[in-house]
């Protein structure tokens, strides 16, 4: 498999370069998590990295990427298909059956 040395901004792995495994298309994951064990036994800490251009390419194009901390470790964002049902979880959604006060 081929990797790239790819350098990771802020966080505690700032100005560190490490190889990452490629993907089918040639491009690192989009996201980078690295486990830490905790000294005392406890869960481990996650650190989050997320893949951002390095700048720009060859004739324009992003061919280079790098890592840039992202201290609140946001899960990814789900691909939303138009035949999906509605998530539960967010505050605007309208239960099935039910209007919605827009609707009059």
């Amino acid at each position: 498999m081929k990797s790239e040395d790819t350098p990771f901004e802020g966080g505690p792995m700032d100005g560190r370069v490490l190889p990452v495994l490629l993907g089918i298309t040639g491009h690192p994951p989009k996201t980078y998590r690295i486990p830490v064990p905790d000294p005392h036994g406890g869960p481990p800490t996650v650190l989050v990295y997320r893949r951002v251009p390095r700048g720009p390419g060859k004739v324009g194009l992003t061919n280079r990427w790098k890592y840039a901390y992202d201290p609140e470790g946001a899960p990814t964002r789900r691909l939303n298909w138009p035949w999906s049902k509605p998530d539960a979880t967010k505050p605007d959604a309208t239960p099935p059956g039910k209007r919605d006060d827009a609707d009059g």
